[in-house]
């Protein structure tokens, strides 16, 4: 099973949904570097189940417990090892997923590709759930990060079709960042936040879910941070947010929109601001050649809608090879976008410190 991931910054993650704890190993952290605990709490708690009826009825505190590489507020360089108690578990909810997979879920490739062993409980090491201990590890990297003067932020850009407001790619305030990250539906339009909580509330009604797109930036990530081919820093990001559960699409800047324009109008002219190289549009979303331009980076993810859902589904069962309906029990979001906002930061964090750890290394 693969657990790991990075080359500067390693994380390894571990433990499964409805197990004792779920955790993850952090190696390659600075030595004496002053972390806010309530900052990492934070975070965690955008992520938190239970916190609204948007999402689902499964309360966990998600309160890290650090084992160790922390030590009087600072890090030791020594890995840093947290923990997260699963406290608010009902395994019955999963007894028939044993031989019932769900539709859309993993619960037949895991079936396969463990050979029946897999904790299928709650979906096991495949749930959504083992993304709380990434949220622990970007919002480590995002507090390295912001002292070099880098910043990400999330927005949900669409849900079942309707869109926030555009958002300007060269133009990425601060105050428009904080503003997001107060909001259970971070939109830059509110009344967008009003249609898109309706549409998830109708699914819920009807026992069904909803997806979404999610748009993700960092400010301030210094030209020449990244790597041609098979690291580049799209190849990377690709890698870690394709390993968040639900995430079926990444594209970059304008994306698949580019391909429908010619080259002179996606092209990103040079200029000069203020003395400094830089561009006048930004359609690559801050990269070119695998490296960063110095530019916003910008992206966005297509999040599936949840495939737990209570409405009648077309299965099979594994024992008796017939076959046969499912409903799905159990507590399920009715969309999962508005969680996965701080999943998707995490994610540009781990990989914007992985890359400029090496950067940095390299200037030395």
């Amino acid at each position: 099973m693969s657990n790991e991931w990075g080359r500067h910054f390693q994380l390894s993650i571990f433990g499964e949904s409805h197990g004792p704890a779920i955790g993850i190993v952090l190696s390659g952290l600075p030595a004496g570097f002053a972390l806010d605990l309530d900052a990492i709490a934070f975070e965690l708690s955008r992520r938190a189940p239970g916190r609204s009826n948007l999402s689902t009825p499964r309360r966990e505190e998600d309160f890290p417990e650090i084992l160790s590489g922390f030590f009087e507020g600072k890090t030791t360089g020594a890995p840093l090892c947290a923990i997260l108690r699963n406290r608010d578990t009902r395994s019955r909810d999963y007894s028939l997923l044993r031989d019932l997979p769900r539709p859309g879920h993993a619960d037949y490739t895991a079936q396969m590709r463990y050979c029946g062993f897999q904790d299928y409980r709650g979906g096991g090491h495949f749930s959504g759930r083992i993304t709380a201990p990434l949220v622990f590890a970007g919002a480590v990297a995002k507090q390295i990060l912001r002292a070099q003067g880098i910043e990400i932020s999330a927005r949900i850009a669409s849900i079942r079709g309707i869109h926030d407001a555009p958002l300007d790619p060269l133009r990425l305030s601060d105050e428009a960042r904080a503003a997001l990250c107060a909001r259970e539906l971070p939109t830059i339009d509110p009344e967008a936040a009003e249609k898109m909580r309706e549409a998830i509330l109708c699914a819920k009604r009807e026992g069904d879910s909803v997806g979404g797109v999610i748009e993700c930036w960092a400010t301030g990530v210094p030209a020449g941070t990244g790597n041609p081919f098979f690291d580049s820093l799209e190849s990377d990001l690709a890698h870690v947010l394709f390993s968040i559960p639900a995430i079926k699409g990444v594209e970059f800047g304008l994306g698949f929109e580019a391909a429908e324009r010619l080259g002179s109008e996606v092209n990103d002219a040079f200029c000069l601001k203020d003395g400094e190289i830089a561009c006048e549009t930004n359609f690559s979303g801050g990269i070119q050649g695998g490296i960063a331009n110095g530019m916003p980076l910008l992206f966005r993810v297509a999040v599936r809608p949840t495939p737990s859902i209570a409405k009648k589904q077309k299965t099979v069962s594994l024992s008796r090879k017939e076959e046969t309906e499912i409903s799905v029990p159990g507590r399920h979001d009715p969309c999962i976008v508005p969680r996965a906002v701080p999943v998707v930061e995490a994610a540009c964090a781990i990989v914007l410190y992985d890359q400029l750890k090496e950067v940095l290394s390299c200037r030395i």
